[in-house]
């Protein structure tokens, strides 16, 4: 922008953008002065406001400009040289140092013309600097996920809080145990390690994996069932990084052949703590290390917030209410069966109900249910679990997973005398799992007389709601997808774009369900030992939407993406 006798004239790329007929004068100014005023950059707020896309901005200013428009999302985000600039540099620019050569350090910028970040940047790093141009929201992602690992370096390690977070017996072994030069008390990597773990919950994640590789490591998260790299220490650190959680596991730090099994307890207050299950794994670089995170808060959210469609809801909670029988929940790990099923017991828990759970491994606790945990090497199996509690005066028993014909047995006939058993199977969709239960050997007669109603699931996950953007689909796509013809006419759906709020586009997730209830014309059918395939048939007459139908009503609900539902579900 220049000033001459009182007047503003434009300049720059607001100049060319309003030459291009991308908007008016009058629109140039005022998202100009807008954005003076919030302190934000020109181009990060004509997209913020949805006002111009970033692709159709940076066109235009390579363009006008002559520099060559560079794809940032085909960075590789570890090699960022991030540390030679100061973080709030880069965000109050919003620009990005990507490569050093030299004495010159190339800058990634959403807008050529912002001479005054290179300045800076220039006069901080002490070299010269050239501009990069890339397009704005792809700028975004990528300053974002960069902070993150610079959030989680060693370089960060210097808040003493991080030293005296509160573990529960984490120092429990002997330190005789441990190599002499394992060093697991070194408080970097105390520190670095308690920041790992503090940051993944922050962030909502459900595991966190430590792997080592010939000539890396690696530290990943899963965060709304998508794996992330969040750091990438220096190798010569790895031991020391997986002695040091099994110390706090109390594992065996000397055997490194076979993998083992552990818990960390973290007391983040009075009045919250949170539980790590732990398994380390031998591979051919050293031990890999996955810790599950278990939030005891996660089995609290209601059954509002599973994501139920009103007849599905109606359905789980008729099963759940009465007296006896069995309900199965089935679906591949980290699907949310078990905050399911504990959204189940926690309406059912009340003062006059007995309740008692065995798992392999308790992942969240709950006052009033009795829970067991498992342990084959002593052996207290689910079977044996099963029958301690038939001789305990039990009103509802949960069992963690019928892994074999004797679990099943004892659940079937617990189920048949008065008990209401609620478990988990892994199979694909519900049809499949009366079937499964048949394979393991129990006769179909039982099954019919028992099971009251099956339900698959998974988990998708929430588009964002401040960046989802409204995308129209040809009809053609849509019926393909599974939408009907008339659905298919007026039907928006929305595409995942990103923002500061949310993970490529993503925040959160939503359960994708399967109910089916046992109708007297299944258990006729599962008396004749029938097919899978005519279970299939016989649901779908009985309107029981199959997993593929639930996720694609959330797409037609705004709640997810037509990708998200792929991803999760088959045709």
């Amino acid at each position: 922008m220049a000033v001459s006798s009182g007047k503003i004239y434009l300049g720059g790329l607001a100049r060319r953008l309003v030459l291009d007929g991308l908007m008016t004068e009058e629109v140039a100014h005022r998202y100009f002065d807008e954005a003076n005023k919030k302190k934000r950059p020109f181009v990060s707020y004509l997209v913020e406001q949805k006002v111009l896309d970033s692709q159709t901005i940076a066109l235009s200013a390579s363009e006008e400009f002559g520099v060559p428009l560079f794809d940032i999302n085909a960075l590789n985000t570890s090699l960022i040289p991030r540390a030679l600039v100061d973080e709030k540099l880069i965000r109050k620019h919003h620009v990005l140092p990507i490569f050093k050569r030299g004495n010159k350090l190339f800058v990634a910028v959403s807008d050529p013309t912002n001479l005054q970040a290179l300045d800076e940047i220039k006069f901080q790093t002490r070299m010269s600097t050239e501009a990069i141009l890339v397009e704005e929201d792809k700028l975004a992602r990528v300053i974002e996920t960069a902070m993150d690992e610079e959030d989680t370096s060693m370089d960060d390690l210097l808040d003493d809080d991080l030293e005296n977070i509160d573990f529960e017996d984490a120092d429990a072994l002997p330190h005789d145990d441990i190599d002499n030069d394992t060093e697991i008390d070194d408080a970097p990597i105390v520190r670095f390690v308690n920041k790992i773990l503090l940051d993944a919950i922050k962030k909502g994640a459900s595991d966190i994996h430590f792997e080592p590789y010939e000539k890396s490591f690696r530290i990943r998260t899963r965060q709304d069932g998508i794996l992330k790299e969040v750091a990438s220490p220096p190798m010569n650190i790895s031991n020391k990084l997986t002695s040091r959680i099994k110390v706090m596991s109390r594992m065996n730090i000397s055997e490194r052949r076979i993998p083992q099994d552990g818990r960390i307890k973290m007391a983040l207050s009075k009045s919250r703590a949170i539980d790590f299950r732990v398994n380390t794994c031998p591979t051919l670089y050293g031990e890999k290390i996955v810790l599950r995170i278990l939030d005891p808060t996660s089995a609290q959210v209601g059954i509002e917030q599973l994501g139920f469609d009103p007849e599905q809801k109606e359905a789980f909670l008729t099963a759940i209410k009465k007296p006896y029988g069995m309900i199965l929940v089935t679906g591949p790990t980290g699907s949310g069966k078990t905050v399911s099923l504990y959204t189940a017991l926690n309406i059912l828990n009340e003062p006059d109900i007995n309740i008692s759970t065995a798992e392999d491994p308790v992942e969240i606790t709950v006052a009033g249910i009795n829970q067991v945990n498992v342990n084959p090497k002593t052996g207290l199996t689910f079977a044996e679990a099963l029958r301690a509690f038939l001789r305990q005066d039990p009103d509802i028993i949960m069992v963690g997973e019928i892994r074999d014909l004797e679990t099943a047995e004892i659940s079937v006939k617990a189920a048949q005398t008065g008990h209401l058993v609620l478990s988990t199977l892994h199979t694909n969709d519900a049809p499949q799992t009366l079937n499964r239960l048949n394979q393991m050997g129990v006769p179909p007669y039982n099954i019919a007389a028992s099971v009251l109603l099956i339900m698959a699931q998974r988990l998708a996950r929430k588009l964002c709601n401040k960046c989802k953007q409204e995308e129209r689909l040809p009809s053609e796509l849509l019926i393909k997808e599974g939408f009907s013809e008339e659905e298919a006419k007026s039907l928006t759906t929305f595409k995942a774009i990103g923002c500061d709020q949310c993970s490529n586009g993503y925040k959160g997730r939503v359960g994708i369900f399967q109910v089916m209830p046992i109708s007297e014309a299944m258990e006729k059918l599962i008396i004749q030992n029938c097919t899978t395939n005519e279970l299939v048939e016989q649901s779908a007459s009985e309107g029981v939407l199959t997993l593929r139908e639930s996720g694609l009503r959330k797409v037609k609900d705004g709640i997810t993406s037509i990708e998200e539902i792929n991803r999760i579900t088959k045709d």
